[in-house]
């Protein structure tokens, strides 16, 4: 390799690094990396005199970046642990320590795929052996305090019943697949994106500034080292575990080994049950049983001593696809799943433990790079041991299967999205979105037709009660057999839910277009529209220019705002709405202005006299735009109290920073 090569190599791999570790993105699966760094450590090997302390070879990957979090020095610096990727390194890792330690004992275990957090105890004035800070590993050196969130975690012990003045511990902070797939769950059905996998969920979820946040996803920890602490503790690793085990610390699962072929063995069978785990297995970890003699065995700046991380080879299948099923989900995207079966067997691809015969094919974009189609052979693999995915073609098709024009739901055009490759139906009384669709009209942020939510539309949608959103506001003309049947409650909560829809018909007309759940068209772009109309049934006779004349519209809301009152059914169900009495007029509210049209605001800080809520308000009323972060598009900054880093970006940037006292004499003033 040539040095230019080099190069590019160590900024291609310093970038997916950031991806992984600081952004909870990654764009390559670990083989992948790995394969990576394999590449850049035999460059490095040949020519040493390229090495810097910038190599990601030298360096952990993370940086402590939680915006509103205290960064915090470790006592003991959290480093990464070397991989190897083939027996005969792990059994050379064994004889080079039993060169100068004969019958040193190694401890085996699992490496789960998470993220490291330190948890420091020490004696309060109660006498407990109490948490007293819990940290991230940052870069290694520097984290951040996590332990408000850290105490949200089931698995994190306040007090530990143990004879010891302070204590150290280092584990991985995890999320379960029951968590993670409830997880991605509530995101469908609100219509929000699907994390990418556990790991990077985790990982999010800890550095959360809101601890509710944390403890409602649910997050799971296991300790596997003790980082400082008494001899009694800290000498013997797999004693230290059971002495934490028998304060009810979860620890690692860990088996005490001594010969090469025993540590194998461990090896061996953690792979084979990494299927049934209820967490992503990254690798297995050997370490040293005896600490003390771990500093005898550098691995180098950026690794600790006395360890290695054997790393499995993905497994994989060969199958042959036996039909592509389409489905639209509750957002209106278009979603491929492949069905196959292993060409060997004709049953099951067996991977990690489970059967497997369906897998997501994400996109067309993605089938066609893929050339997928009825009878061609694929590459199976397990993506962090869990999700399944396909990995290149083997033999390809006949024919490579091609998405359909028409909604498999509703029959009305599917529509592609501008620079995206998904495929959307935009009916909004499709059957496969109508829940969604009127759980949204009336939600808080909508027509706020309070009792009416999705448990309650279901039922209605199933029974036929509700085939669009005007139907809405015509249950009230089967009461009667509303109460009937109980669908809705007794008499009286009938009745309730029934005069809500009533009196949602006074709302703003902004509610009403942003309940109307037109892409792109959120609260605060419904208001902007409706600053620059009348009536909202004017919308329909408005051309395209008209829209992209409103200041933030750009070319693609306009197309969608154009196309939903340009769609004859849509128009129809307006004229409805109009004709059952809803409001459509706009109406200028006492006080308003336009002193800060063409303002972006962000508020940050505790301002004197309004609150957050008040203060966004106030801005909105006066014809400004409030955001929640500071960039190049910001023109106002309105700080108060403890403003913190975006006063810090704002100056830096050059925005302009005024008080809450100077925002209300802006106002005044014009």
């Amino acid at each position: 390799m040539d040095r230019p090569a080099y190069d590019e190599l160590n900024a291609k791999i310093n970038r997916h690094m950031d991806l992984y570790y600081n952004e909870d993105a990654p764009e390559i699966s670990d083989a992948e990396y790995d394969a990576l760094m394999r590449e850049l450590k035999a460059a490095e090997k040949e020519h040493p005199e390229w090495v810097t302390p910038d190599s990601p070879t030298q360096k952990i990957g993370g940086t402590a970046k939680r915006e509103a979090g205290v960064k915090v020095t470790h006592n003991v610096p959290m480093l990464s642990i070397e991989d190897v990727f083939d027996r005969e390194e792990v059994v050379s890792f064994v004889d080079r320590i039993h060169e100068k330690h004969p019958g040193c004992a190694f401890s085996v275990e699992v490496k789960i795929d998470g993220l490291s957090m330190t948890l420091r105890y020490a004696r309060n004035g109660d006498g407990e052996l109490a948490l007293t800070l819990a940290e991230t590993r940052g870069d290694g050196r520097i984290g951040e305090d996590v332990t408000l969130n850290a105490l949200t975690i089931p698995d994190v012990k306040r007090v530990l019943d143990l004879p010891f003045d302070s204590l150290e511990l280092r584990g991985e902070v995890y999320m379960t697949h029951e968590a993670f797939d409830r997880y991605n769950v509530e995101q469908e059905e609100a219509g929000k994106p699907p994390a990418a996998n556990p790991r990077n969920l985790a990982a999010g979820t800890l550095r959360q500034l809101d601890p509710q946040i944390t403890k409602k996803r649910g997050l799971s920890m296991f300790v596997f080292n003790v980082q400082a602490g008494p001899a009694e503790i800290r000498d013997d690793h797999c004693r230290a575990m059971e002495m934490l085990a028998a304060a009810g610390v979860p620890v690692v699962f860990h088996r005490r080994c001594v010969t090469g072929e025993d540590v194998l063995a461990v090896i061996d069978a953690i792979g084979e049950m990494r299927g049934e785990l209820p967490f992503d297995l990254d690798g297995a970890v050997v370490k040293i049983d005896h600490t003390p003699w771990r500093e005898e065995f550098p691995a180098g700046s950026k690794y600790s001593a006395g360890h290695i991380a054997y790393k499995y080879p993905p497994e994989e299948k060969i199958v042959e696809m036996d039909a592509i099923e389409t489905a639209v989900g509750r957002t209106g995207k278009l979603t491929f799943t492949g069905v196959f079966h292993d060409k060997d067997t004709g049953k099951p691809a067996r991977l990690c433990g489970t059967d497997v015969s369906r897998a997501t094919l994400h996109n067309q974009d993605y089938i066609r790079d893929m050339k997928i189609g009825v009878g061609g052979w694929y590459r199976l693999y397990k993506s962090g041991e869990i999700i399944p995915r396909l990995n290149g073609c083997v033999r390809e098709p006949a024919e490579v299967y091609v998405a359909p024009v028409a909604c498999p739901a509703c029959g009305e055009a599917l529509v592609r999205e501008p620079e995206t490759a998904d495929i959307r139906c935009v009916n909004p009384a499709c059957p496969a979105q109508l829940v969604r669709t009127i759980s949204y009209f009336a939600s808080r942020d909508a027509m706020n037709i309070m009792g009416l939510g999705e448990t309650l539309v279901e039922a209605l949608t199933q029974r036929g009660y509700l085939k669009n959103i005007a139907d809405i506001y015509r249950l009230k003309d089967h009461r009667e057999a509303l109460i009937e049947e109980g669908l809705i409650g007794k008499e009286k909560n009938t009745d309730k839910v029934l005069a809500e829809i009533e009196r949602s018909k006074g709302n703003d007309p902004v509610r009403l277009l942003t309940g109307l759940a037109i892409r792109n068209v959120g609260t605060r772009t419904a208001r902007e529209v409706m600053r620059h109309f009348d009536d909202l049934y004017d919308l329909t006779a408005a051309d395209r220019q008209e829209f992209l004349a409103i200041p933030d519209i750009g070319e693609t809301t306009a197309d969608d705002l154009y196309g939903y009152f340009h769609r004859d059914s849509n128009v129809t169900m307006l004229n409805e709405l109009r004709l059952m009495g809803l409001n459509m007029k706009c109406v200028k509210e006492e006080g308003s202005s336009d002193a800060l049209a063409g303002e972006t605001v962000v508020i940050t800080g505790t301002l004197p006299t309004l609150g957050r809520k008040e203060a966004e308000a106030f801005v909105t009323k006066n014809g400004g735009k409030v955001t929640g972060s500071v960039s190049s598009k910001t023109t106002l900054l309105v700080a108060g109290e403890a403003a913190g880093s975006k006063l810090a970006k704002a100056q830096a940037l050059g925005v302009r920073v005024i008080t809450e006292e100077e925002l209300m004499e802006l106002c005044r003033s014009k």
